[in-house]
């Protein structure tokens, strides 16, 4: 009868496969990569534009830009993924410590945790005696259900430094393009505001979609953040001339 029950389960999951966006990890590290990229290396040609510098120079010091800011922010997405990495362990051992010292104590804390959920002490009593005598189960719930912490990926912490780094990349090289065929510092600034305010609205409009915010909205607000900061830095650029 068991058996059947596994089974039954087992086909309805089968066929209902469901449709959850996964790769949230990922997205966050294109979207701080592309976002910085758009935006920093813009302003960036937009105050030397300012300041009446050529197109080489402007060219030059936003390509410097670009290969330290990608550094800098790939080394950043590195260790903070290190960091939730070691946090995640340090945990894990201070849990592992607990369940063999005070095995009543961390049997009580699933009680309670499952208590919150609306089951009854005859209901959740088994799950705990089964989990008792599984410490690997018993160690996975807590991380999960009582820290809310998830195993991270060990790959995770290189492979967000390299995304990071690639994204900011691709979003600063948009800005700097027009400097590389207009040779009028003048000319370049006016094609750079239009090509990266455009980028800014469809890269503001897909994180709006793939985070589940209006991507109108989003898209418009990215636009704005760096159309005020290209703005500021031109200006500045401007008051400080001599």
């Amino acid at each position: 009868m068991a058996d059947s029950e596994s089974q039954k389960q087992q086909l309805l999951l089968d066929h209902h496969k469901e449709k959850h966006f996964t790769a949230g990890e990922v997205v966050r590290d294109i979207i701080i990569g592309v976002s910085d990229g758009l935006t920093v290396p813009f302003a960036l040609a937009a105050g030397l534009s300012g300041a009446n510098a050529s197109s080489s120079i402007i060219l030059t010091a936003g390509i410097a830009e670009v290969a330290a800011g990608a550094i800098s922010m790939g080394l950043g997405g590195y260790l903070a993924a290190k960091s939730e990495a070691d946090h995640y362990m340090r945990e894990l051992r201070r849990e592992e410590e607990e369940i063999i010292a005070v095995p009543d104590t961390e049997a009580a804390e699933i009680a309670e945790i499952l208590s919150q959920y609306g089951l009854q002490p005859h209901e959740y009593g088994p799950v705990v005696n089964s989990l008792r005598k599984n410490p690997q189960a018993w160690l996975d719930f807590m991380m999960k259900f009582e820290l809310g912490l998830e195993k991270p990926d060990p790959r995770r912490a290189l492979h967000s430094a390299f995304t990071i780094a690639v994204a900011y990349i691709i979003g600063g090289v948009v800005p700097l393009l027009p400097y590389m065929f207009i040779p009028a510092a003048s000319k370049a600034v006016v094609a750079s505001v239009i090509i990266t305010l455009v980028a800014l609205l469809i890269f503001g409009f897909a994180k709006g979609y793939f985070t589940g915010n209006k991507p109108i909205r989003s898209a418009l607000q990215t636009a704005l953040i760096g159309a005020a900061a290209s703005a500021a830095a031109f200006g500045m650029a401007k008051l400080v001339q001599p």
